[in-house]
Parts: C-alpha cells; structure tokens; sequence
C-alpha cells in the first residue's frame, strides 16, 4: 500500500509529461423525437439521465465512479442551474462522481468531450463522460420583463401594503408570457433566416439540397436495418428508432415541400431539407488506454486533434454557420492533414445547404485565398465518405446531444471499418465551429 505521506518527487519547474493519447470508448444515446412529441413531458435532466444509465450499464460501470461527467443543455430552466451534477445523482453512476455544466449552443456535446479528453490527457483523470441534453417540448416560459420587476419590487417590499402597491403597478400588457425565440441576439435573424442568405450567396440549389437529404433519411434507415446502432442507442418512453426519420423517403416526396426560409423564387431551403426542433440526450465514454485496458473495454477511436473557431456573422463579413470551414482549414495546418486523408467525414447537418456551402468553400479558390489565407483549395470530399450512416436531417438535432452523436458514430465508423481516419464538424449558434479528429 503506498504511504500516504510520502511526498513524490516534484518534476524540475516547467516540465511536464507528454499528453496521453485520449480513447473514445463507448458512445450511447436515446432515439431522438420531433418537439411535443414521444418526449413532451420529458425534461433535460431525464433524459440526460436516462443516456448515463444507458451507458454505465454497456461499459460496466453501475456504481462506478469516474473522473468526471461534464454535459450542458442549449435550451435550460432555471431549475437546470447544475443540470449534469443532478442527473449523475440521479443515475446509477457512484454520486462520488463529479459534474459540471458546460455550454457553446450546437458544440456544447463536442466541447463537452473535448473538455474532458484534456483532462484525460493530461493525467488528471483517468476517465470521464461527455453529453449533451435538450428539449424545445419543454421550453422554459418566460414572464415580462413588467411583471417581473413588480415580482421583484413586491418581493423586496416588507409591508402588505407595499407589496399591494408593487403588484398594482402591473399592467394587463405585462401579464403576456414570453414566448421563446430562435434567433440571433445581435442580428434577430433566426439560423434559418441566416442560412438563407448564404444558401443564396453560394448559389446552392433545391435540388442539391434535396439530394443530401434523401442520402442522409436512406443511410440512416441502412445503419438501423444493419445493426450499426444497436449499441448506440438505447430505447427510451417506448421509443426505439428517431421518430424524424422517413423510411422509404422518395425525391418526388421532398420536391413537393415548399420553400419555409428565404423570400421569393430565390427561396430554396425546406423542412425537409432543414433540421426540425428535436428532443433527446447523449454520452460517450472517454478514458485513457490504460484504463479502458484495465476493464476489458476496446476503444473505438482516439480523439487526437481539435480546433474550435469564430466568424464575424454581425456584421455580414461571413456566414452564420461557416465557422467549421475556418476551424478545420486551422486543424488542417497544425496537424498536416488534408481532407483526403480522412476516411470519414461527419458533418453535423443543421441544414442542407449549411453542409453544401462547407463544401463549396473547402473547393473555392477564391474564398480559400481571401478568407482562410491559404494558396490552395483545401479540395473536396468524397461523398460516400460523408455521413455514411446518416445526419441531423434524418436523426433529427436536440441541439447539446449532437455532438455526442457525431462523435460516437464517427469512432464506430473507423471501429466498423478497422480503422482510419475521421474528421468531425458542428457548427453553431453564435458564429462558431468545433471541429476534431479520430484514429484508429
């Protein structure tokens, strides 16, 4: 037994150890739902809940403690102030087990991950759980900000009679509830609002986007009928597959769909071919190689790169969702990667056009010199290798789960395939990209 007082041998001052390679072990989730419906009544921290049982009992670790569960939700309660440490308590994970709550809109799963493989490798954990939970079925409900600064006043007030005179300050107008918006605080465009008009600068078509759309509702439905997700997902309130996904979806079904963002002839993006509000919740399991060893766990990848990136989509200098192009040209630079060196390619498909003018940057001379600094194009991707099991636009987009999504099904991909390489992109709200690399 080693001596508790003994002091180690402190390292010479500014050295430290190499990091340790970061494996990406288990991954689960529970089928994802249109909002309001297998999951209206179901909140963030159930669901969440509901993933880290799910995955606790395929790794083994039933009251188990880890080095750490670190998750986040885009669209919270009040109630949800520590969100992840309250669903760890409520799972079957040992309650010794730490958590915090983490949050970068649609990033939130990956830099979740991200977060706890830095830990990892640096030592200062052995293991840790990423995720992510959200649900728009239970969005909080906002009150004026009239009746909440006579809900405040009235609190303060010490007398029932100043309490009275707080709360007849209230108007008819201020007891209006808020309802919840989806759009960009500094521009008021929603995302859809936004992709629009980059839809419309690359000059993407209807029938481009329909195209993506089919291929990502037909490779899901394949990755189901093959067993590919059967220990990815784990049932939940009855429901065993995404209800967004479409089996046996036809291109003459999503041409009939009407254009729901943009204005005019030039309007070109439809529900089907754009992410619908979603409920659902994921985890991956990511530890050291040592310790996955130790449990008789075979990792399905190594996350070994990273880069997260911001644009200026304020001021209309870049588009709101071209944040991963910026952020994968930089991971590209660093680590001496091309794009054809990636075996696989899982593109978070928050819309058709948003992952077609990803694409067509990473193809533009012109927009790679001007915008990316680079002398070349970064090239093209092989579209087999591009979201070979299915997207967003299938599985559907809780917006804080999809991260753990992509990431898993990337790691099973390579698994699947005996190896390889994976690149892994999200964007999201805000400007932002996070992007990241698997091995096997």
């Amino acid at each position: 037994m080693a001596d508790p007082t003994r002091r180690p041998t402190p390292r010479p001052y500014g050295s430290a150890p190499a990091p340790r390679p970061v494996a990406v072990v288990a991954g689960t989730r529970i089928p994802f739902a249109r909002s309001g419906r297998a999951y209206a009544t179901a909140s963030n921290q159930e669901m969440l809940t509901a993933v880290l049982d799910g995955l606790a009992r395929r790794a083994d670790l039933v009251g188990e403690q880890v080095g750490e569960v670190v998750a986040g939700a885009v669209v919270k309660h009040s109630r949800d102030l520590v969100l992840t440490r309250e669903s760890v308590l409520g799972s079957v994970l040992d309650p010794r087990t730490p958590a915090h709550d983490v949050g970068q809109a649609c990033g939130t799963g990956l830099q979740a991950a991200l977060g706890v493989a830095g830990k990892i490798a640096l030592g200062q954990i052995e293991a840790g759980i990423a995720g992510g939970a959200d649900t728009t079925s239970d969005a909080p409900v906002v009150v004026s900000e009239g009746l909440r600064r006579a809900l405040l006043r009235a609190n303060r007030e010490r007398t029932t009679s100043g309490k009275v005179r707080a709360l007849a300050a209230v108007r008819p107008r201020d007891l209006v509830p808020v309802p919840p918006r989806n759009a960009e605080p500094r521009t008021g465009l929603s995302m859809g609002e936004h992709q629009a008009r980059t839809t419309l600068e690359w000059a993407i078509t209807r029938e481009a986007q329909d195209e993506l759309a089919l291929a990502s509702h037909h490779r899901l439905e394949a990755a189901y009928a093959s067993g590919f997700l059967d220990d990815l997902v784990v049932p939940h309130r009855g429901l065993e597959r995404d209800d967004v996904l479409r089996p046996g979806l036809t291109a003459e079904q999503l041409a009939k769909l009407a254009p729901v963002f943009g204005r005019g002839e030039s309007a070109t993006m439809t529900a089907g071919s754009s992410t619908p509000l979603t409920d659902g919740a994921s985890a991956v399991l990511l530890s050291s190689p040592e310790w996955a060893q130790q449990r008789g766990l075979e990792p399905m990848a190594y996350l070994t790169a990273s880069e997260t990136a911001a644009v200026d989509h304020v001021s209309g200098a870049e588009g709101l969702l071209m944040a991963p192009v910026h952020a994968v040209s930089r991971l590209l630079a660093r680590t001496g990667l091309a794009l054809g060196d990636f075996d696989v390619v899982e593109i978070h498909e928050a819309f058709a056009s948003q992952v077609l003018c990803t694409l067509a940057a990473w193809e533009d001379p012109l927009y790679c010199r001007v915008r990316l600094g680079r002398d070349e194009p970064l090239g093209s991707v092989d579209r087999d290798r591009l979201n070979p099991h299915g997207g967003s636009l299938a599985a559907g987009h809780p917006f804080a789960a999809t991260g753990g999504r992509v990431l898993a099904s990337a790691a099973k991909a390579l698994a699947v395939r005996g190896g390889g390489r994976a690149l892994v992109s999200v964007c999201a709200a805000g400007g932002q990209g996070v992007v990241a690399v698997l091995e096997r």
